[in-house]
């Protein structure tokens, strides 16, 4: 029931958009994620908060990446993979420097 109360209140016929209520309309995305324009009773589009369209694209982009690992690691499962550390030592990198640096972004 909850479900279907919250779809109710995310629902905009697209008259209100001819009726000068856009700023209005868009001034709920600050406390609602999305909402669903009507046209003749029918949801014809999505509008998403900023956040919302950040948080689904970052989704996107883990997916892209998961699905990059697996298909690697399955490419790669008959080959012995080396330890971290034994990188690390190869390169000259310590935890420590690695700490350091903090997160980094993968594009």
């Amino acid at each position: 029931m909850a479900a279907a109360t919250y779809i109710a209140k995310s629902l905009i016929p697209i008259s209100q958009f001819n009726k000068g209520q856009a700023s209005r309309i868009f001034d709920r995305l600050h406390t609602e994620s999305q909402l669903i324009v009507l046209k003749n009773n029918q949801p014809t589009a999505f509008i998403l908060s900023l956040d919302e369209y950040e948080r689904l694209t970052e989704l996107e982009e883990d997916y892209y990446l998961l699905t990059e690992a697996y298909e690697r690691l399955e490419n790669n499962a008959d080959k012995p993979a080396i330890p971290m550390k034994e990188i690390m030592n190869r390169h000259g990198i310590t935890q420590d420097e690695l700490d350091l640096i903090g997160d980094v972004a993968i594009e």
